[in-house]
């Protein structure tokens, strides 16, 4: 439904504002002069949309400010000027009169006055713009009381000019500042607009990042602000969908209809959810709750008891908008979790893998393999899948996982995360790689680079490590040992042949030191062999480098098996796999170079 809105808003807003150039001229300009000029805004504001509201952002509250100041004084002065009796209207007597006389027509009335309450269920993408707090000043010290004298002001004029209530906004601007104002107003609704197209955004992201929506190209396009974003894709279906709209309704109140729709089921669905928050994460108290429940639905049934009477003058294209988005997201988290539960229970046991032995059963030709896996831990189904159906595989093989962090940047020296697999004559290892939102993962030699850097260090490292672990790790077992050998002599008087070689001597010698230099001499000595290791194992990762390195990435297929219904069928075999043909390929996310990339691919029935 926000995605339905972000549609719906961008459309009546422009066409509201476009209107106004034929209230001054009605003979001279037609309706689809007014749809070409609306046409035209929202080409030219989808298409500004890749610059990012960083940029511009600063006139968005001058421009917002001085358009209440604009509707407030109007309606004022007309209130003056017309009759100032329609103050009245805030007393609820007259909703009640107004509503028992009218029966049915004026119940389904309140549909169209909806619309003056509409954009406050996009306020959450305000969040990436302004704190809490300056969002409640503005809405309480501004917003509200200049909408009210607007709307009084406006009221009054229609008490004296019953036949301009199609148009009575435009009507009721003073002829010496009606241009003015209407610059203002149009620049408004494109303000208006965009605070929906980017809350449009914001929902797709969120929903994104919970597997709830396919992967499309996200840019973010300021430093400081998280949520300020940009979807290439979206936008374009968005402008393609707002053209449709606006082109194929030509109707301000069809689309009121259907844009009032759209934002008292968003209003409904925000209020139920606010009650799971409040009882599970805020733990409000239930008095609260049933308080807060209450007159939150008491307000948003009223209206969406009326606005299902303009279902089918309009109000049934975010329904359609919204079910077509529902399936496609829905049927993409379906095939993305039964994917991601085969590839966790799919994982292959060290145990498995140290049983192969250092060549895993294969000839060890070569290289360097970087497995690309979106498991952080374990080793994914697709190398076992890998190295059963090819007889050789790389001498060094690396599983890389590539993570994308909620943060702006990673620094460098904190970006690779290596850590081993399985024995060291295995040479296997592992590599998550973290990501800020505007680090660039590029395509050239620098992200092998920084990796064999990476991993180059942690050899090093791990070789220094050893250097003290081990001496700790001998003293322990050196000591029982040395007991189990002091057993040997004492029942048998001699010492076993077995027991009578270097290593036993080399373990007496940590296990007996009594000063600090023999201890020292001890960790030197070890130091020397642990940097021997080191330098053999750099220069054998050097070599396999030398190689050549191949980038080895799966390719997961889902499939619905012979027996499933025949709706499974089309969601998994052709809705689903439209969706992963269409979308950002993992090659293209990572820009795997394709000249060393190599898939692997294997099917799984669901």
């Amino acid at each position: 439904m926000v995605i339905g809105d972000g549609i719906l808003t961008p459309a009546i807003s422009v066409l509201s504002a476009s209107g106004g150039i034929k209230v001054n001229h009605p003979k001279l300009i037609s309706n689809d002069v007014v749809t070409v000029v609306a046409v035209v805004i929202l080409v030219g504001l989808f298409s500004m949309q890749h610059y990012g509201t960083d940029k511009v952002g600063w006139l968005f509250a001058p421009i917002v400010l001085l358009w209440f100041l604009l509707i407030g004084g109007i309606g004022l002065f007309n209130i003056w000027k017309y009759d100032t009796s329609v103050l009245k209207a805030f007393s609820p007597v007259y909703i009640y009169r107004y509503l028992r006389r009218g029966g049915k027509d004026r119940w389904t009335s309140l549909g169209g006055i909806m619309l003056s309450i509409t954009g406050i269920e996009a306020l959450f993408a305000d969040l990436a713009h302004f704190p809490v707090a300056a969002i409640q000043i503005a809405f309480t010290v501004v917003v509200f009381p200049c909408l009210l004298l607007a709307y009084s002001g406006q009221a009054a004029y229609l008490m004296q000019n019953n036949e301009h209530v199609v148009d009575a906004f435009y009507r009721s601007i003073p002829q010496s500042i009606y241009w003015p104002v209407f610059i203002v107003a149009t620049a408004a609704a494109v303000v208006a607009s965009q605070a929906t197209i980017s809350a449009t955004f914001s929902i797709i992201k969120q929903a994104l990042a919970l597997g709830c929506f396919p992967r499309v190209k996200v840019v973010h396009t300021s430093k400081k602000f998280l949520g300020q974003i940009y979807i290439p894709d979206m936008n374009w279906i968005l402008m393609i969908l707002c053209i449709c709209v606006t082109a194929g309704f030509q109707n301000q109140s069809q689309i009121g209809n259907a844009y009032g729709t759209a934002v008292v089921i968003v209003m409904l669905v925000t209020t139920f959810l606010m009650i799971l928050i409040m009882l599970l994460v805020w733990r409000c108290h239930w008095i609260l709750v049933v308080l807060f429940t209450g007159l939150s639905l008491v307000v948003e049934c009223t209206y969406f008891s009326a606005v299902l009477f303009k279902i089918d003058q309009g109000g049934w294209v975010p329904l359609v908008i919204a079910a077509a988005f529902l399936v496609i997201m829905y049927v993409w988290h379906y095939g993305t979790l039964k994917r991601y539960e085969f590839e966790m229970h799919s994982k292959v046991s060290m145990a498995w893998i140290v049983g192969l032995g250092p060549s895993l059963g294969l000839v060890r030709v070569p290289g360097i393999g970087l497995v690309y896996t979106e498991l952080a831990s374990g080793v994914p189904h697709i190398f076992s899948h890998f190295i059963t159906n090819l007889p050789a595989i790389h001498s060094v093989v690396v599983f890389v996982c590539v993570k994308y962090l909620p943060v702006y940047t990673v620094p460098e020296e904190e970006r690779f995360l290596v850590k081993r697999i399985g024995p060291k004559n295995f040479h296997m290892f592992r590599c998550v790689a973290r990501y800020g939102y505007k680090d660039l993962h590029k395509k050239d030699d620098d992200f092998e680079k920084k990796l064999f850097e990476s991993l180059f260090l942690f050899v090093r490292l791990e070789s220094m490590m050893e250097g003290f672990s081990d001496s700790d790790e001998y003293s322990l077992y050196g000591q029982e040992t040395e007991r189990s050998r002091e057993a040997l002599l004492n029942s048998n008087g001699n010492m076993s042949p077995a027991f009578a070689d270097p290593t036993i001597s080399s373990i007496d010698s940590i296990v007996q030191f009594k000063s600090p230099s023999q201890a020292n001499l001890t960790v030197r000595s070890s130091g020397q062999r642990s940097s021997q290791a080191e330098v053999d194992e750099r220069e054998f990762l050097n070599n396999c480098r030398d190689a050549g390195v191949v980038h080895i990435m799966g390719n997961t297929v889902v499939r619905a098996r012979r027996d499933s219904r025949f709706y499974k069928k089309i969601a998994v075999d052709y809705i689903y796999a439209f969706l992963r043909k269409i979308c950002r390929e993992n090659s293209m996310i990572l820009n795997v170079p394709h000249e060393s990339l190599l898939n692997v691919g294997q099917i799984f029935y669901v």
